[in-house]
């Protein structure tokens, strides 16, 4: 039960939007997280509603048919639980897709290939906590020049 509750405590501290280009967010939609927990309260305000100027902003772009032609921007978004080091290890999802080997070479033992998700190559990432915390992930990011 342990690493299943695990991916479904990830999962649900993360959003997906498919599209051409991604884009990264770490927004702090939950507050700090006490006794070893790294979430603890939501947070409207502050968390939920930069979350979701985002997804207005992005839904703007894509249904205007004069700014991007033929392309659509997707978003793939991380919770930092108000947390500065919590956030720093969520902006390493953002370079997951540029370290991580492309597994051709990998084969099930009835020889064929595996079944996997690629991890989404986001182009850029935007943050909205506090300037401590988005120093550091800009250092991590630009590293993988993201």
């Amino acid at each position: 039960m342990g690493d299943s509750h695990q991916s479904q405590q990830e999962y649900a501290h993360s959003i997906r939007l498919d599209g051409d280009i991604i884009l990264g967010g770490l927004f702090p939609v939950h507050s700090r997280g006490e006794r070893g927990v790294p979430c603890g309260e939501l947070k409207k305000e502050k968390g939920i509603h930069r979350l979701e100027a985002m997804l207005f902003a992005i839904d703007l772009i894509n249904k205007d048919p004069e700014l991007l032609l033929n392309v659509t921007l997707g978003a793939r978004i991380l919770d930092t639980c108000s947390h500065d080091t919590y956030a720093l290890e969520q902006s390493l999802t953002f370079v997951q897709a540029l370290i991580e080997r492309d597994g051709s070479d990998v084969r099930c033992s009835n020889g064929e290939p595996p079944i996997f998700a690629k991890p989404d190559k986001v182009v850029g990432v935007i943050d909205a906590s506090v300037s401590s915390v988005s120093i550091m992930v800009a250092n991590i990011l630009r590293l993988f020049k993201c």
